[in-house]
């Protein structure tokens, strides 16, 4: 059980606490609902409470109710990181939804705004607090910019947006007067303009299921066996999903307001699951592949992480080499075909060796000397898929690989997006275990 953060809570506060759980023990769930709220009134400082309440209300299925629990103004780092470690034990524990409905719960806490997740009980907006550190670029000002041009133009959010556009419009035209294309710390001035804003949620498309995510025209078989058989691992399918997944998961990720991680390069950006890049379609994509592959993802490799990245209308090739962490890594990609200027380019380069054993993660996946000199010296092949919409690359995530160069058209709705799935752990990885234990010095 859960330490008590504050000391002397009250004898009516642990008698209402063990009343709740004794009727939740007993099936009385709203009872126990019930008890568990006016338990937490009567000593907030008892954060067992709180975290009793949160899992029956996510199983429940009272997902706002929940998200109204953490709107409060004395939670803990301690706290989130808690909430966020529910989201990762459901998926390790492959429940999917259970683990979008965490995810949801935190993200809506983490990054909360003006407008997301709506005004509580009391008609007030949500508590804005503990968001992560926030750093501004110029490429994540002009993203956000045209992306809410993009959802006004569209008539998706109204005009009580436009004071939001002038206060970025503001602060990249100050960054640009100070000539810095490194990425500055969100304070002083630009917090007060901004800070209510940069970095949250202010619009959450709703992307539920759908009675089919993944096409019918590719043959399943046919992807594990060469998938298996395959000495590297590596097959394409095109086709990936039904036309109208990929039209609805098109439209979450261009109308989403979840694109805050801008530490990469040339302007990409990222939202990871518990930024925000999690809905109901997402996660029965994710259920339907481990369905669809059983022999090469299965009940073997749980999902382990979910991303997509959007990028500016050019990146340059071979720009950052990685390998990732899992066994299978699944990418595919949702942007028009016809937003893309280099019908040979824009896809995927996935060399033909893995990254050493010994390596840990943060060699093989950020040390480019010495993923370039290991490429370099072992005079490694690769394999270039060319860019399509609507095609996955189904690969042994322990092989280098890189974006191919990028030249899209300028347009916010045809910026280049990949979404990323990885399942399972390289250290399990039974078909394509890496086979160098070369040492990364």
């Amino acid at each position: 059980m859960t330490t008590l953060s504050g000391a002397g809570a009250p004898d009516d506060a642990r008698a209402l606490y063990e009343s709740a759980q004794q009727r939740e023990a007993d099936g009385d769930f709203d009872g126990a609902v019930t008890q568990y709220r006016a338990a937490l009134h009567a000593d907030p400082r008892l954060r067992e409470i709180r975290q009793h309440l949160t899992i029956l209300l996510v199983r429940l299925g009272r997902v706002d109710d929940c998200i109204a629990l953490w709107q409060t103004n004395d939670l803990t780092e301690a706290d989130l990181h808690w909430l966020d470690d529910l989201s990762w034990d459901a998926m390790r524990a492959e429940d999917l939804p259970l683990a979008g409905a965490y995810g949801r719960v935190f993200t809506a806490t983490r990054r909360a705004s003006d407008w997301f997740p709506g005004t509580t009980d009391s008609g007030r907006p949500p508590v804005l607090n503990h968001r992560p550190p926030a750093y501004l670029t110029s490429a994540k000002l002009r993203h956000d910019i045209d992306q809410l041009l993009y959802l006004r133009d569209r008539e998706i959010v109204g005009d009580e947006f436009a004071p939001v556009i002038d206060a970025y419009k503001a602060v990249l035209g100050r960054l640009h007067a100070t000539a810095t294309s490194d990425r500055i710390s969100l304070t002083g001035d630009d917090e007060a303009l901004i800070g209510r804003y940069y970095n949250r949620v202010l619009h959450w498309r709703d992307t539920p299921r759908l009675p089919y995510a993944l096409s019918d025209t590719w043959d399943r078989d046919a992807v594990e066996r060469v998938f298996r058989d395959e000495s590297i691992g590596l097959v394409v399918i095109d086709d990936f999903l039904t036309p109208q997944a990929l039209e609805e998961i098109r439209h979450f990720c261009l109308e989403s307001t979840i694109w805050s991680s801008n530490q990469y390069s040339h302007g990409r950006l990222g939202s990871l699951f518990n930024d925000g890049f999690n809905c109901p379609l997402l996660l029965q994509v994710a259920q339907e592949l481990k369905d669809a592959l059983p022999d090469i993802i299965g009940t073997r490799y749980p999902l382990r992480q979910m991303w997509g990245y959007k990028f500016n209308e050019h990146l340059p090739a071979d720009t950052t080499v990685h390998a990732d962490f899992a066994a299978v890594n699944v990418n595919f990609w949702i942007t028009p075909t016809e937003a893309n200027l280099d019908d040979h380019s824009g896809g995927l380069l996935v060399y033909h060796t893995d990254a050493p054993a010994a390596w840990d993660f943060e060699t093989y996946n950020n040390r480019q000397d010495l993923i370039r000199d290991h490429l370099a010296r072992e005079n490694v092949e690769a394999t270039t898929v060319a860019y399509r919409a609507n095609r996955a690359i189904v690969f042994n995530s322990d092989l280098f690989h890189t974006t191919a160069e990028v030249r899209f058209r300028p347009e916010y709705h045809h910026r280049r997006i990949n979404i990323t799935m990885l399942y399972g752990e390289r250290e399990d990885d039974v078909y394509h275990r890496p086979a160098s234990a070369d040492s990364a010095s």
